[in-house]
Protein backbone atom coordinates (compact mmCIF):
# COMPACT_ATOMS: atom_id res chain seq x y z
CA UNK A 1 0.00 0.00 0.00
CA UNK A 2 1.29 3.46 -0.94
CA UNK A 3 0.92 5.87 1.98
CA UNK A 4 -0.20 9.45 1.45
CA UNK A 5 2.64 11.17 3.32
CA UNK A 6 1.13 14.64 3.03
CA UNK A 7 -2.19 13.46 4.52
CA UNK A 8 -0.54 11.94 7.59
CA UNK A 9 1.87 14.84 8.09
CA UNK A 10 -1.10 17.19 7.99
CA UNK A 11 -2.72 15.11 10.76
CA UNK A 12 0.44 15.36 12.87
CA UNK A 13 0.62 19.11 12.29
CA UNK A 14 -3.05 19.58 13.26
CA UNK A 15 -2.23 17.87 16.53
CA UNK A 16 0.73 20.25 17.00
CA UNK A 17 -1.61 23.19 16.51
CA UNK A 18 -4.08 21.68 18.99
CA UNK A 19 -1.23 21.33 21.45
CA UNK A 20 -0.48 25.06 21.19
CA UNK A 21 -4.13 25.94 21.84
CA UNK A 22 -4.02 23.70 24.92
CA UNK A 23 -1.02 25.65 26.21
CA UNK A 24 1.77 23.19 25.72
CA UNK A 25 4.60 22.59 23.22
CA UNK A 26 3.93 22.83 19.45
CA UNK A 27 4.41 19.15 18.61
CA UNK A 28 2.09 16.51 17.15
CA UNK A 29 2.47 12.96 15.94
CA UNK A 30 0.60 10.05 14.38
CA UNK A 31 1.52 6.38 13.99
CA UNK A 32 0.22 4.72 10.82
CA UNK A 33 0.02 1.01 10.06
CA UNK A 34 1.65 0.56 6.66
CA UNK A 35 -0.43 -2.41 5.53
CA UNK A 36 -3.80 -0.70 6.15
CA UNK A 37 -3.02 3.02 6.07
CA UNK A 38 -4.96 3.39 9.32
CA UNK A 39 -3.87 5.77 12.06
CA UNK A 40 -3.54 3.72 15.24
CA UNK A 41 -1.71 6.25 17.39
CA UNK A 42 -2.18 9.97 17.92
CA UNK A 43 -0.44 12.31 20.27
CA UNK A 44 0.51 15.86 20.98
CA UNK A 45 2.88 17.32 23.52
CA UNK A 46 1.41 17.04 27.02
CA UNK A 47 4.44 17.96 29.14
CA UNK A 48 2.96 21.01 30.85
CA UNK A 49 -0.62 19.68 30.81
CA UNK A 50 0.34 16.65 32.90
CA UNK A 51 3.57 17.92 34.50
CA UNK A 52 5.44 15.01 32.96
CA UNK A 53 8.64 15.68 30.97
CA UNK A 54 8.31 12.35 29.16
CA UNK A 55 4.98 13.16 27.49
CA UNK A 56 6.30 14.32 24.13
CA UNK A 57 4.02 13.89 21.12
CA UNK A 58 5.91 10.85 19.83
CA UNK A 59 5.80 9.08 23.19
CA UNK A 60 2.07 9.71 23.52
CA UNK A 61 1.41 8.50 19.95
CA UNK A 62 3.57 5.39 20.34
CA UNK A 63 1.82 4.52 23.58
CA UNK A 64 -1.57 5.03 21.93
CA UNK A 65 -0.63 2.86 18.95
CA UNK A 66 0.74 0.06 21.14
CA UNK A 67 -2.44 0.11 23.22
CA UNK A 68 -4.70 0.08 20.15
CA UNK A 69 -2.70 -2.60 18.33
CA UNK A 70 -2.21 -4.60 21.55
CA UNK A 71 1.48 -4.99 20.84
CA UNK A 72 4.65 -3.33 22.16
CA UNK A 73 6.33 -3.67 18.77
CA UNK A 74 5.17 -1.48 15.88
CA UNK A 75 7.04 -3.24 13.08
CA UNK A 76 4.35 -2.59 10.44
CA UNK A 77 4.11 1.09 11.32
CA UNK A 78 5.55 4.44 10.35
CA UNK A 79 5.57 7.62 12.38
CA UNK A 80 4.75 11.13 11.20
CA UNK A 81 5.79 13.94 13.51
CA UNK A 82 5.69 17.69 13.20
CA UNK A 83 9.33 17.94 14.30
CA UNK A 84 12.47 15.81 14.18
CA UNK A 85 12.40 13.60 17.29
CA UNK A 86 14.45 14.45 20.37
CA UNK A 87 16.84 11.85 21.84
CA UNK A 88 14.20 10.41 24.19
CA UNK A 89 11.63 10.04 21.43
CA UNK A 90 14.18 8.65 19.02
CA UNK A 91 15.05 5.96 21.56
CA UNK A 92 11.35 5.08 21.97
CA UNK A 93 11.02 4.87 18.18
CA UNK A 94 13.89 2.40 18.04
CA UNK A 95 12.52 0.38 20.97
CA UNK A 96 9.09 0.15 19.35
CA UNK A 97 10.61 -1.09 16.06
CA UNK A 98 8.85 1.53 13.92
CA UNK A 99 9.94 1.15 10.28
CA UNK A 100 10.30 4.81 9.24
CA UNK A 101 9.94 8.37 10.50
CA UNK A 102 8.72 11.39 8.54
CA UNK A 103 9.15 14.79 10.16
CA UNK A 104 8.30 18.41 9.37
CA UNK A 105 10.53 20.79 11.31
CA UNK A 106 14.17 20.04 12.12
CA UNK A 107 15.87 20.03 15.52
CA UNK A 108 17.53 23.28 14.42
CA UNK A 109 14.09 24.81 13.80
CA UNK A 110 13.02 23.66 17.28
CA UNK A 111 16.12 25.18 18.87
CA UNK A 112 15.27 28.54 17.28
CA UNK A 113 11.98 28.64 19.24
CA UNK A 114 13.44 27.49 22.55
CA UNK A 115 13.40 23.68 22.30
CA UNK A 116 17.13 22.90 22.12
CA UNK A 117 18.16 19.29 22.72
CA UNK A 118 21.75 19.69 21.52
CA UNK A 119 23.10 19.59 25.07
CA UNK A 120 21.57 16.11 25.49
CA UNK A 121 23.32 14.81 22.38
CA UNK A 122 26.55 16.30 23.73
CA UNK A 123 26.03 14.73 27.16
CA UNK A 124 25.49 11.27 25.61
CA UNK A 125 28.82 11.57 23.83
CA UNK A 126 30.72 12.23 27.09
CA UNK A 127 32.10 9.50 29.35
CA UNK A 128 29.76 8.93 32.33
CA UNK A 129 32.14 10.58 34.78
CA UNK A 130 32.17 13.84 32.74
CA UNK A 131 28.40 14.28 32.43
CA UNK A 132 26.52 17.14 34.09
CA UNK A 133 24.35 14.73 36.09
CA UNK A 134 26.43 12.61 38.43
CA UNK A 135 25.98 8.88 37.81
CA UNK A 136 27.33 6.32 40.28
CA UNK A 137 26.90 2.55 40.17
CA UNK A 138 25.92 1.05 43.54
CA UNK A 139 24.51 -2.24 44.85
CA UNK A 140 25.19 -4.16 41.66
CA UNK A 141 24.96 -7.48 43.51
CA UNK A 142 21.37 -6.69 44.57
CA UNK A 143 20.42 -5.27 41.17
CA UNK A 144 21.84 -8.35 39.46
CA UNK A 145 19.36 -10.70 41.20
CA UNK A 146 16.51 -9.68 38.88
CA UNK A 147 18.83 -10.01 35.86
CA UNK A 148 19.69 -13.58 36.88
CA UNK A 149 15.98 -14.35 37.37
CA UNK A 150 15.29 -12.99 33.88
CA UNK A 151 17.98 -15.17 32.31
CA UNK A 152 16.49 -18.26 33.99
CA UNK A 153 12.85 -17.39 33.22
CA UNK A 154 11.49 -19.93 30.72
CA UNK A 155 8.37 -17.99 29.70
CA UNK A 156 9.90 -14.53 29.18
CA UNK A 157 8.82 -12.35 26.29
CA UNK A 158 11.97 -10.85 24.77
CA UNK A 159 11.85 -7.31 23.47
Amino acid sequence: MELDHKKYMNEACKLAELSVTRGTGPFGCVVVQKSTGEIFGKGHNMVTMRNDPSLHAEIVAISDACHNLKNFQLTDCVLYTSCEPCPMCLAAIYWSRIDAVYYGNTKTDAAKIGFDDQFIYEEFAKPIEERKIKMTQICSEVANIAFKEWVDKSDKVPY
